[in-house]
């Protein structure tokens, strides 16, 4: 990559090949990424767990690699119970 503004609008899939949304920024502090804005879309395992959810940061170490697509540890993926209580 040439530069972090690359990474925006990248697809983001888990580990098990699940698409979970789209980036949308970076946050930077000292010269150095701390977390990752991501984007809830349409299609994204994000927008089924969590409905009416815009997004959510996930933490650096969660991020396995970053290329054509981003990775993300199954540690990032929100539990079915912190799904069911952001509805009530």
């Amino acid at each position: 990559m040439k530069s972090l503004n690359d990474t925006c609008g990248r697809k983001v899939y888990t580990e098990t090949g699940e698409y979970f949304g789209d980036i949308e920024e970076a946050f930077v502090q000292n010269n150095k990424i701390y977390g990752w804005k991501i984007k809830s879309t349409t299609n994204s395992i994000l927008s089924k767990m969590m409905s009416g959810a815009k997004g959510v940061i996930v933490p650096q170490p969660l991020i396995k690699a970053i290329g054509d697509i981003v990775l993300i540890s199954k540690a990032a993926i929100p539990s079915i119970d912190e799904a069911q209580e952001q509805k009530e």
